[in-house]
């Protein structure tokens, strides 16, 4: 199952496919007895497409067996044991992928010639994506981070390794014995490198950096680096050759802060844009404001739901289920500002008081 986003993914997730593109989407669950009843959803839901590509007319035969194949291969790739908060299936001729989300989707099935989305853009922007740059001498390891993992990332050239003569980064680590090797040109060029692939990888998938690394490195990466200066550091070394978990349980104190630091900040732009008139609270306004390009700044807090239709002019309370009842009308939202270049936050429940679990500040 797929977890990571990037750019370049939804790029291609969104390109038109020939009819019909399956998107079939179901909650699950992290731990018991809440997961017992998810391989019974998703059989369902999974049946549910098939029956809608059944009775589909415009649907051949030959492509109608084609996507559920794929159908039947992705149901097969599923592994709920590591199930989180929502699963998103995709299936089109000749192609499916299977993705887990930490947030919680809508129960659903689309048939339509493009992939549903909106809950891949909302759940990795619930997440607070990060980089984590792992550094030593003889290696650099980037990970990709979300709200409760590090995966190590394979690309823009990473890892970076070189062998270095009687390097032990365990015993430096032990006995903190780390005077020259990071003095030496050879290796500040190392760091220099993997700092403009860093950069590079940014370009393209902007977010918060964090450094790990014995103190001599991080010191040396502030005299050489240019995409890592001023970036919150965890100052142990051992992490470029650690597992994921581990790397994960060193960083999560120092992005578990910059969290409640950021969440601050929100606060704090919300209530000046109050006082500056660019201010938008509750469903309905955020929404009207979001077509329009005007949000440059959402905070959502995490939990917020709403099943909504739309009147024609307003977003009016519905029941799941209804016709042309919304469901995940908050991730639309999130994925239309971020479209139109503004900053997504989520925060904690009960941040945004009586603001309905939504509000932005305006550009205008």
């Amino acid at each position: 199952m797929e977890h990571a986003l990037s750019p370049e993914t939804l790029s291609e997730l969104r390109r038109p496919r020939p009819y019909p593109a399956v998107s079939v989407l179901t909650p699950t669950h992290r731990r018991e007895p809440e997961n017992a009843q998810d391989p019974v959803r998703l059989r369902n839901v999974v049946a549910e497409a098939k029956r809608q590509l059944e009775s589909d007319p415009s649907v051949t035969r030959e492509r109608r067996a084609d996507v559920v194949a794929h159908l039947d291969k992705a149901l097969a790739e599923v592994d709920l044991a590591h199930a989180e908060d929502g699963l998103v299936i995709f299936a089109a001729p000749g192609e499916h992928q299977v993705w887990s989300v930490a947030r919680e989707v809508p129960e659903r099935v689309v048939l339509s010639d493009t992939f549903l989305t909106r809950n891949l853009v909302s759940a990795q922007a619930a997440e607070q994506p990060f980089w984590a740059l792992s550094v030593a001498a003889d290696r650099i390891t980037l990970w990709n981070g979300g709200a409760d993992r590090v995966v190590e990332e394979r690309s823009g050239g990473f890892p970076f390794t070189r062998r270095v003569e009687n390097f032990d980064p365990e015993r430096r680590e032990r006995i903190g014995d780390s005077p020259s090797t990071f003095r030496d040109e050879d290796t500040r060029r190392f760091l220099r490198d993997a700092d403009t692939a860093l950069g590079a990888v940014l370009r393209v998938a902007p977010r918060p950096v964090y450094v790990t690394g014995e103190r001599a490195a991080l010191s040396a990466l502030d005299e050489v680096g240019l995409h890592t200066r001023g970036v919150p550091r965890v100052p142990r070394g051992g992490l470029a050759h650690a597992s994921a978990e581990a790397v994960w349980q060193a960083l999560r104190p120092v992005v578990e802060e910059e969290a409640r630091r950021g969440t601050d900040e929100v606060a704090r732009a919300l209530e000046a844009a109050r006082g500056r008139r660019e201010f938008a609270a509750g469903l309905d306004e955020v929404w009207q404001n979001a077509r329009e390009a005007r949000v440059r700044l959402l905070a959502v807090e995490e939990n917020y739901r709403a099943t909504v239709r739309d009147d024609g002019s307003h977003l009016v309370p519905a029941v799941s289920g209804d016709l042309d009842a919304r469901e995940d009308i908050v991730d639309e939202i999130v994925e239309q500002c971020l479209e139109t270049g503004a900053e997504v936050r989520f925060v904690p429940d009960g941040t945004l008081g009586d603001t309905g679990g939504i509000a932005g500040v305006l550009r205008y």
